[in-house]
């Protein structure tokens, strides 16, 4: 665990250094893009957040079913709350907020892992085209690695990183604080873990998963 004190004190360093929020060269991003499409991740490359969401609303469907994970990234830029409150979508989100935890667990497990289409985002990505997302419930993982027949990552390219060692270090040193603080002042907690770690090397259904890398610093 993680806690709030700790996870602040690294964060300050994180901010002086600057360390794993850099914007990588242009031929980075694209070495990545390439890499991840030849993975059979559908990878797009994009200037900004702006431009990121209209990526996501040309791609749902009206009336499609979507579940938003938990993504600072998709806050930020307007897609969570579009979403979930416009009402031009099938919010699973929305639906769980309305459902008992007690009586209705296994319920809501069942639609947080399988719905039409499961949006969030991921903690690295790796030059040679793998992707790695860390959770501490792990109740993104399901609907990603196979639940959902749909997926669309938004990611911030401040999370290409050079192999998967380092996207470990990058999750441990940047992800993990930040997420720490935030769900600390969200929930109440202690901190956070790197409890469940997900790292996917490809995907054996063409189209299934797309990747818009966006050209800003985004999310942990």
């Amino acid at each position: 665990m993680l806690n709030y004190i700790q996870a602040q004190k690294q964060v300050e360093e994180l901010e002086k250094s600057g360390k794993w929020a850099t914007i990588p060269a242009d031929d980075v991003i694209e070495k990545a893009a390439k890499a991840l499409s030849a993975n059979n991740f559908q990878a797009e490359i994009v200037e900004n957040g702006i431009k990121a969401k209209e990526r996501v609303f040309e791609i749902l469907p009206d009336g499609a079913e979507v579940m938003v994970m938990t993504s600072r990234t998709l806050d930020t830029i307007g897609v969570t709350s579009q979403i979930n409150e416009s009402g031009k979508y099938n919010s699973v989100k929305s639906k769980l907020k309305t459902m008992d935890r007690v009586t209705q667990e296994l319920e809501m497990l069942k639609m947080g892992a399988a719905a039409e289409y499961a949006i969030g985002s991921v903690h690295a990505v790796t030059q040679d085209g793998h992707v790695m997302i860390a959770s501490n419930s792990g109740s993104q993982l399901p609907g990603y690695a196979n639940g959902s027949k749909n997926v669309i990552w938004v990611v911030g390219v401040q999370k290409i990183v050079k192999d998967i060692d380092a996207g470990f270090r990058r999750i441990n040193e940047r992800s993990l604080p930040l997420e720490a603080i935030r769900a600390h002042e969200a929930y109440g907690t202690e901190g956070s873990n790197v409890s469940k770690l997900l790292i996917m090397n490809r995907e054996n259904k063409p189209g299934r998963i797309r990747v818009i890398l966006v050209k800003e610093v985004l999310g942990f």
